[in-house]
């Protein structure tokens, strides 16, 4: 599955598909964006989503090679600069249709990423 958006008017596809360590930090950064924007506006629900990431965490850390640490690194934190992008779009973003398309594809991406967990 891969989802494309437009990030700076410019369309980039991210998607959850192909190595399983590449879709565990990905998923990491995403998780890691949603908790530190809950720290400002739910912070109950970052508990659940720090929970979430550490789960994340312990797939990196049970399938990483040592020569892919600085991938790693790099995926989780490109994937966290988008995520927290599009927390603040859906949160700040004077057009209420932006606004929208944000949060819809925040929640995707999310959703994509919990759907990996059994529980």
């Amino acid at each position: 599955m891969a989802l494309s958006l437009p990030l700076s008017g410019q369309t980039q596809t991210v998607g959850l598909s192909g190595d399983p360590l590449r879709i565990f930090a990905t998923c990491t950064g995403r998780l890691s964006a949603l908790m530190e924007f809950q720290w400002m506006f739910d912070g109950p629900l970052s508990e659940q989503t720090e929970a979430e990431r550490a789960r994340m965490i312990d797939l990196i850390d049970a399938i990483m090679p040592p020569e892919k640490g600085r991938d790693v690194l790099a995926w989780r934190i490109n994937a966290k600069y988008a995520q927290s992008r599009l927390l603040t779009r859906a949160r700040f973003a004077s057009d209420s249709h932006d606004a929208t398309w944000a949060a819809e594809q925040s929640e995707r991406m999310i959703s994509e990423c919990r759907a990996l967990m059994l529980s």
